[in-house]
C-alpha cells in the first residue's frame, strides 16, 4: 500500500500507548447509547484529506480509546474525496462514515445538497458559531495561511510581512522571482481554488496582486508537499497560501524554511467533517467526530498532528486562543457557512477563473 490515495486499515489497538500519556484534555463526551452502538458496528471507514502520518495520532489515541472500532483511514486529495464520495453515493453502495475534507467549501457543498446527517455533538458548546453549520457540517482545526520562503535565498527582513508587501515585492524584483514563487493550482485544486476566492473577498487589492503572479511566472500545483520540497530545494524562493501546519512540520526538520505570517489579514481555514447519511457505520462515525472536537482529540490535533485547536478551551501553542491573542483583529477565519458556496456556482466559477487567467497572463 502506498502512503497517499490508498485505504490504510488501521488495526492498533493493542499497540496503544496508555490513554493518560496521549492525550490530557477531558475525553469526548458521547452518549453512552452512541459508543455502545458504534462499538456494535465495530468499524469506521473515513475518507480524508490528512496525510495519514498526520493524522496517525489521533486514530491511534481514538483507538486507545474505543479498541472494538476498527478505522479504516482513506487519504487523498481534496477533489478525490469529493468525486468518490459522490460517485459512491449515486451507486447507492454506501460510502465513508466521515469526511474529512481541506476543502471547506465542497464539504459544505455536500451538506447543503442534503448528503450531510445532522448531528447535534456534545462537543459544540466548546466550538465558535463560525465552526458549525446547522448540525450539518463542522471546523475541527485552526489552521493560518501563510507565506513561506528558503531562508538561504531570501533574508528574513526582506520576507513579506502583508499581501501588499508580497505585491511589491514581486513587482519591484520580477527578475529575481521569475519561476521562483510557488502556490495551489485553483483549477485543479479544492483547496487553492477556496484560498484563492478568499482572497478575492478580503484582499481589496487582489487584481494588483494576480497580476504580479502572473508576471513572475507564479508555478502551480496542487500538492503542497511539492510546494514546500522545492521551496526547501531552492527551486523556488516563496510561496503563498500554504498551510502553516504543514509548513511548521517541515521547518522542525529543516531550519532554512521560514515562515512569515501576514499582518494586514490572515486567512485561517478549518478542515470540515461531515457524516454523510449513507454511511454503513454512522454511530462510529458520530463517535470519531465527537473524539475530534473533544478536549482530547483537539490536545492532539493541536499538539501532535499540529493542525491547530478549534477549541475555546484548549490553550497554549498552535491552538484558536493563542493565533488570535498573536494576530488580534487581522485573523479571518473562513466560515463554515453558505457563503462558501458563492464560486461554486459554475457561472460564478468560470467567470473567476477567467479573470484569474487574464490577471496571470494565461488567456
Amino acid at each position: 500500500m502506498t502512503k497517499n490515495r490508498t485505504a490504510l486499515l488501521l488495526l492498533i489497538g493493542g499497540l496503544c500507548l496508555p490513554a493518560t500519556a496521549r492525550a490530557a484534555g477531558a475525553n469526548p463526551r458521547t452518549a453512552p447509547a452512541v459508543v455502545a452502538a458504534a462499538e456494535k458496528e465495530g468499524q469506521l471507514t473515513v475518507y480524508a484529506t490528512t496525510d495519514q502520518v498526520v493524522a496517525g495520532p489521533l486514530v491511534k489515541d481514538f483507538q486507545s480509546l474505543y479498541p472494538k472500532v476498527k478505522v479504516e483511514y482513506n487519504d487523498m486529495n481534496s477533489t478525490e474525496v469529493y468525486n468518490r464520495f459522490v460517485s459512491e453515493a449515486a451507486a447507492g453502495s454506501g460510502s465513508g462514515d466521515l469526511l474529512w475534507s481541506s476543502s471547506m467549501d465542497l464539504q459544505v457543498k455536500l451538506a447543503k445538497e442534503g448528503y450531510a446527517a445532522e448531528y447535534k455533538s456534545p462537543e459544540l458548546d466548546q466550538i465558535p458559531a463560525w465552526a458549525n453549520w446547522k448540525g450539518l457540517a463542522f471546523g475541527t482545526t485552526y489552521e493560518p495561511i501563510v507565506f513561506v520562503y528558503n531562508k538561504r535565498l531570501l533574508k528574513e527582513e526582506e520576507a513579506p510581512k502583508s499581501h501588499a508587501e508580497m505585491t511589491k515585492l514581486l513587482q519591484t524584483q520580477k527578475d529575481r522571482f521569475k519561476g521562483k514563487v510557488t502556490a495551489y493550482d485553483p483549477e485543479r485544486s479544492g483547496v487553492g481554488f477556496l484560498l484563492i476566492t478568499q482572497d478575492a473577498k478580503v484582499d481589496p487589492a487582489f487584481d494588483a496582486a494576480a497580476k504580479a503572479y502572473g508576471a513572475v511566472g507564479v508555478k502551480l500545483y496542487t500538492s503542497i508537499g511539492a510546494m514546500l520540497e522545492r521551496i526547501q530545494s531552492g527551486e523556488h524562493i516563496l510561496g503563498f497560501n500554504i498551510f502553516s501546519s504543514y509548513a511548521a512540520a517541515k521547518q522542525k526538520k529543516d531550519s532554512s524554511l521560514g515562515i512569515s505570517f501576514p499582518k494586514d489579514y490572515l486567512l485561517v481555514m478549518s478542515r470540515v467533517a461531515i457524516l454523510p447519511k449513507v454511511g454503513k457505520h454512522p454511530n462510529a462515525g458520530k463517535l470519531f467526530l465527537d473524539y475530534l472536537l473533544s478536549a482530547r482529540g483537539q490536545e492532539i490535533v493541536a499538539h501532535q498532528a499540529g493542525l491547530g485547536s478549534v477549541r475555546n478551551d484548549v490553550t497554549g501553542e498552535g491552538t484558536a486562543v493563542a493565533t488570535n491573542k498573536a494576530f488580534g483583529t487581522a485573523v479571518k477565519p473562513i466560515p463554515v457557512d453558505e457563503s462558501l458556496l458563492e464560486y461554486l456556482d459554475q457561472a460564478r466559477r468560470l467567470e473567476f477563473l477567467n479573470r484569474w487567467q487574464k490577471a496571470l497572463g494565461t488567456k
